[in-house]
């Protein structure tokens, strides 16, 4: 009997016990381990002045220590190791309250999407014929049906990557669209249709996302869709972009993770604080 306890109480030292988050109960053995000693260490920075792990045990409890540990959980679940790890906390931390300078955007000139009252507003600037833009910007508007709904609206800013092939053609092409007030729909059609593209077929997408394909030509001939493209990129300029895609949430550059899960887990977290609801229900 006393080897049978002594083997109990040794496995709790070898595998501590972790949050109760998702992400944490999924793990075990040596991952577990690690992802403890992270939690015993890190410390979320709002909310809780104490360690990730003891600002769990803590009543209330704060909802931004959940978002960690479950955050931490998941990167351990992927393989990264704990230097990444600890690395991407601090982007994180330096994302949500760095305290750096805001971004100036005009939103009237942006087209936005999303609920006009939300408590976020996430900027991001993208070009056309970025491949990793065609992945993460249609990821992110279909979240505004689904866990963003309500909490965020998505502005979009065309900034063209002089190494993207087609950039400059298919830049005037978004903004051609946006003055004929169909951006989105082209935008998304045209992302999804990425491998596909060429100058030539803009003209048919163009017909498939609603818009008169004659007057989107001459949309893009005008000089005026031009001097918009310019003013996109040159706000983009202003506000430290030099690639795509970069995003700002409430003004704040995310220097993070571009990984949909932990962008969206982000504006979720900046909703709370707007709303001042720091402490978790769960």
């Amino acid at each position: 009997m006393r080897d049978v306890i002594l083997a109990a109480l040794l496995a709790c030292v070898a595998a501590p016990a972790l949050a109760q988050t998702p992400a944490c109960e999924a793990l075990s053995g040596p991952a577990k381990t690690l992802a403890s000693r992270i939690l015993e260490t890190e410390h979320p920075y709002d909310c809780c002045d104490d360690t990730i792990r003891r600002c769990l045990a803590a009543r209330p409890t704060c909802a931004l220590a959940f978002r960690l540990a479950d955050d931490v959980c998941r990167r351990v679940a992927a393989g990264q190791d704990e230097v990444r790890i600890r690395r991407a906390l601090s982007r994180r931390a330096r994302s949500m309250v760095g305290g750096g300078p805001t971004a100036t955007v005009d939103l009237a000139a942006a087209s936005v999407t999303g609920d006009e009252g939300a408590p976020v507003t996430v900027v991001v600037y993208a070009c056309a014929r970025c491949p990793y833009c065609s992945k993460l910007v249609p990821a992110l508007h279909a979240q505004l049906k689904g866990r963003l709904k309500g909490l965020a609206r998505l502005a979009f800013r065309t900034f063209p990557i002089r190494g993207h092939e087609g950039s400059t053609e298919a830049g005037l092409a978004f903004a051609a669209a946006a003055r004929m007030g169909r951006f989105w729909d082209f935008a998304l059609l045209s992302y999804r249709r990425f491998a596909e593209f060429s100058p030539q077929k803009q003209r048919e997408w163009a017909r498939e996302a609603g818009l008169d394909p004659g007057l989107f030509v001459i949309r893009m001939d005008e000089p005026a869709t031009r001097d918009e493209l310019v003013a996109s990129k040159k706000e983009g300029i202003v506000n430290g972009v030099e690639e795509t895609p970069t995003l700002f949430i409430n003004g704040r550059r995310w220097v993070g993770d571009l990984t949909l899960p932990e962008v969206v887990d982000a504006i979720e977290e900046e909703a709370e604080r707007v709303r001042g609801d720091k402490w978790t229900k769960r």
